[in-house]
């Protein structure tokens, strides 16, 4: 008979859940001073991205309904490539930027000239998660991105606007956990890009959340097998030394940051109890909110396996970053305003930065694109607070009426801040100087060297 799965409190999560609502309750929306696009540039927006309803609700359910996991989402790709065609006879690249399953299309106005004008990017995102399918509504980000450049698209083809600018949509593959947008940035993705733009979703209408960085460590360790019994002395033990380097990491918490999470797991562990192990492979996630600290903490962890190593008179291998890091999402408050105004209009009040704990953070490549333009990755609320990310719940409310809804939504919110973006002068100079003042341009490919 198998013994029942042990009880989780849930005491901890309710009391989160209690701190939340009483902030939200208090939370006053943030506001933008500036003016962004002409008024009638963003009602004319609205009105063609609610126009294509239809055809965005299309793709939330057809996505959900057969979910591709990182690097396979060509029928996904299909489908969003086609759609921008169909719609606005602009021709999009499949296969952009040395990704398979990338997607890249642009549209410029006329007279567009790059030494005086801006460009803005538009993403979707579009991958699933092995097991949970659309467990992270990608298929909703899917919709919101390519309804946003659709509209913006139609837009500058009435050539109605005294406007000025060019925008980009990249479908952007392979989030989960293998930092697809970083892949893409190696083969120029961001390159002439001034801004960029997408939006996720979640149980709360939030402008900014914390994102923490995010590292791959696989630890080696090559020990000496012997027989267990009758020549243990003869051995050396890679999974003791895997085991206290586990063992380590544990102990390591207790010194780490709050925001620091580090998460392993033993792959290898040998084959027979009789046999002294001589090869054991720990593979860890390391993540931290900032890039420095995320710097600081690698060390202490590469400094735990080295020290188990030592202390089981074994040698260990470590390779960092199979997949490619992905930074801590640095966010913008002069763009962020203008989304919170356009989605403010669709009646959803939009929560300021630190209103949800910080202490449910996960992380995104999306971070490695706002250290390298400005950006925006506001979340959109699909379902209630009380259904994370990365479960069979949120999987099904990524099919709902809701899911739909946030997709329009969402798509008129990415249209009216990437208008905005290039309409106004100011907006752009003050986007451009926070982020300057917070560190300024970081290429996550060399960053860890």
């Amino acid at each position: 008979m198998q013994p029942d799965a042990p009880r989780i409190s849930t005491a901890f999560l309710d009391e989160l859940e209690r701190q939340t609502r009483a902030t939200v309750a208090a939370a006053d929306p943030p506001d933008s001073p500036f003016a962004g696009a002409p008024q009638e540039d963003i009602e004319h927006l609205s009105a063609l991205v609610e126009e294509g309803t239809e055809d965005l609700k299309a793709v939330v359910r057809q996505l959900h309904a057969d979910p591709e996991l990182a690097y396979e989402e060509h029928r996904s790709a299909a489908l969003l490539a086609d759609l921008v065609t169909r719609r606005t006879g602009i021709p999009v690249e499949v296969g952009a930027h040395g990704v398979d399953t990338a997607l890249r299309a642009e549209v410029a106005t006329p007279g567009f000239d790059p030494d005086r004008h801006r460009t803005v990017a538009v993403l979707s995102e579009y991958d699933a998660l092995p097991g949970l399918g659309h467990a992270c509504g990608h298929n909703v980000i899917a919709a919101t991105g390519v309804g946003a450049f659709i509209a913006l698209a139609r837009l500058v083809a009435e050539a109605g606007s005294e406007v000025q600018g060019r925008v980009v949509f990249l479908g952007t593959p392979a989030e989960e956990g293998h930092t697809g947008k970083e892949v893409m940035a190696r083969g120029g993705a961001w390159e002439g890009l001034d801004a960029a733009c997408m939006t996720h979703p979640f149980g709360y209408d939030v402008v900014d959340t914390l994102f923490l960085g995010r590292r791959l460590l696989r630890a080696t360790f090559t020990g000496h097998p012997a027989h267990a019994s009758a020549q243990p002395f003869q051995g050396r033990n890679a999974l003791d030394a895997a085991a206290l380097a586990y063992q380590g990491i544990g102990l390591l918490r207790q010194q780490m940051p709050p925001s620091d999470r580090v998460h392993a797991v033993i792959t290898e562990g040998g084959t027979r109890p009789s046999i002294i192990t001589g090869s054991a492979t720990l593979q860890l996630y390391v993540r931290s909110a900032y890039p420095q600290t995320l710097v600081d903490l690698s060390g202490r962890v590469e400094r735990v396996m080295q020290g188990a190593a030592t202390m089981t008179d074994t040698a260990v291998e470590l390779e960092w970053d199979h997949y490619p890091p992905s930074l801590p999402i640095r966010g913008n408050a002069a763009l962020g305003g203008r989304w919170v105004r356009s989605l403010g209009e669709r009646g959803r009040q939009v929560l300021p930065a630190g209103t949800v704990p910080d202490v449910l953070a996960g992380s995104t490549d999306f971070g490695n694109v706002s250290v390298r333009v400005p950006g925006i990755h506001p979340m959109i609320a699909i379902a209630g607070p009380d259904v994370a990310l990365h479960t069979e719940e949120f999987a099904a409310a990524a099919a709902t009426e809701a899911a739909e809804r946030a997709a329009v939504d969402g798509a008129v919110g990415l249209a009216h801040t990437a208008w905005d973006f290039l309409a106004d002068d100011e907006l752009a100079r003050a986007a451009r100087e926070e982020f300057e003042a917070a560190g300024g341009a970081l290429d996550p490919a060399t960053y860890f060297d």
